[in-house]
């Protein structure tokens, strides 16, 4: 943290982002590299509720097979148990790579690009995530009360979560 009112070469000009094309203007009065120890802190705070979502989710598709009712299941639900298990799988590989990537870059002052490949790893991550989600959403849905319901109830989760992560906050930018 610098002091107060301090000017030098690193001080943010107000009104100007220091990161790519973004055109929001600075509200805080922050140097560029505590703008990037900010975003990463904040990066981390959301990776840690996704990544412990994607683990849970991971953790029960995992144990599925070795279920005996895994062995009545059409090819169909089989091949969405697999489309699943491997949305899951990339979901968590993106959302836990920003932790690989900073131990490989820590103390090499990097944090511009680790704030940027791990905001874009994140992005991805949760688009694998939600894909999880509603793939095992509607094979249970699916396995339990039919065909319809899966279809149903998955449609719906599928606007939903469109809806209430991507759609909504686009809005409000």
């Amino acid at each position: 943290m610098r002091a107060p009112g301090a000017d030098g070469p690193n001080r943010q000009v107000r009104g100007v982002h220091p990161v790519g094309n973004w055109t929001r203007m600075a509200d805080r009065d922050e140097t560029p590299d505590e703008r990037f120890d900010r975003n990463w802190n904040e990066l981390l705070q959301e990776l840690r509720v996704a990544q412990t979502g994607v683990q849970f989710l991971f953790a029960f598709l995992l144990t599925l097979p070795f279920n005996d009712r895994f062995a009545t299941v059409s090819q169909g639900q089989k091949a969405t148990y697999v489309a699943t298990l491997l949305c899951t799988a990339l979901s968590a590989l993106c959302l836990i790579a920003p932790v690989s990537h900073h131990r490989i870059l820590f103390r090499r002052g990097r944090k511009k690009e680790l704030v940027a490949i791990s905001s874009n790893l994140a992005g991805i991550g949760l688009w694998f995530l939600w894909l999880s989600i509603v793939g095992a959403v509607f094979l249970i849905f699916q396995v339990v009360v039919g065909m319809s319901w899966g279809v149903a109830v998955g449609a719906a989760f599928a606007a939903a979560f469109i809806g209430i992560w991507y759609i909504l906050p686009t809005a409000k930018r």
